[in-house]
């Protein structure tokens, strides 16, 4: 087909074209964002001045505060925009920069999660040997190799994706620009892409689910010996709400990725995207953070005006000297 029918820009598409309901939804979507950004950047700041944080398990809970940060950030502001005007449009160039993005953060976290469950195994498990498993220049190197997958993760799809040739109709029928979605304008042959597609989804999302359960299959065999009914009690409620989490982050990548492309748009599709690409920053925050004894007090220290300021001189000096 010649370059002159090919779509050059595509239209996203809203819950509701009825006003009142696409004010409601860009102000529920709003406030998540907003309680994202400063749930996390709360957590960020307390883990860079609290000195009794610098363990592994805050280096990657603030690693994972940033980085869903970012993940909401890719999709909910341009969401919010295509719910309160008119013009719904995005340049093949920005959604080919929202499907990296998107790759990139939900590689990347599912990668932090699965360490982080490997972190609270080692910490239960292997009490003795935590300190040389997990020690500073190993956590760094998983952090990086954990960005690093998901820039090549990211790479290999997006590039695959926008190989094709999108000539049809240019409505994607998603709040964001979402890889199904675009299958379906596509008038070249998916089928390689579906094939990719679900060898993907079953190596990370599906190799990450695996080891995060046998992590906490061992913690949870570990912890029922504990003699302390106080002890087994906190650490089921630490790990059951991040098993939780997971399991909704890994099933809702699953229902979108892997239902086939002939599969007609619906309601809840939309929705179920909302618990891969909202949800998980959203609750992040909530669940690993701010229901822990130890963020808690860090609080309280750092509302002490003069503890904070010169905890501030003191990490600004350290930049300048740096």
């Amino acid at each position: 087909m010649p370059n002159s029918s090919m779509v050059t820009e595509f239209l996203l598409a809203r819950f509701s074209d009825v006003w009142e309901f696409r004010a409601l939804h860009a102000m529920l979507f709003l406030l998540m964002y907003l309680g994202t950004l400063m749930g996390n950047f709360l957590i960020i700041t307390v883990t860079i001045f609290d000195k009794k944080l610098h363990t592994p398990m805050y280096f990657f809970l603030m690693n994972l505060s940033v980085l869903d940060m970012c993940y909401i950030s890719v999709t909910v502001p341009k969401a919010c925009v295509i719910f309160l005007i008119d013009n719904r449009m995005i340049s093949i160039v920005g959604c080919a920069a929202q499907v990296f993005f998107v790759y990139l953060c939900a590689c990347t976290e599912l990668l932090f999660l699965t360490i982080m469950a490997h972190d609270r195994y080692v910490a239960i498990c292997q009490p003795l040997h935590y300190p040389v498993i997990m020690n500073p220049q190993v956590c760094v190197r998983l952090m990086l190799a954990s960005v690093f997958s998901g820039v090549v993760f990211a790479g290999l799809h997006t590039g695959y994706t926008f190989h094709l040739s999108f000539c049809q109709s240019n409505v994607v029928h998603q709040f964001f620009c979402e890889v199904p979605s675009l299958w379906m304008l596509s008038c070249s042959d998916t089928l390689s892409n579906e094939i990719l597609n679900v060898i993907s989804v079953v190596v990370v999302p599906g190799g990450c689910f695996a080891f995060i359960t046998m992590s906490y299959i061992h913690i949870f065999s570990t912890v029922l010996k504990f003699p302390n009914s106080r002890d087994r009690k906190k650490a089921f409620s630490t790990c059951v709400p991040h098993i939780l989490v997971v399991t909704i982050f890994i099933s809702s990548i699953a229902t979108v990725y892997m239902q086939p492309t002939s599969h007609s748009p619906t309601l809840q599709g939309k929705i179920t995207s909302v618990f891969y690409s909202i949800v998980p920053p959203f609750v992040n925050p909530i669940i690993y953070s701010l229901r822990n004894k130890q963020i808690k007090e860090s609080l309280k220290r750092l509302t002490n005006k003069k503890n904070f300021i010169e905890e501030t001189d003191r990490l600004i000096l350290l930049c300048y000297s740096c």
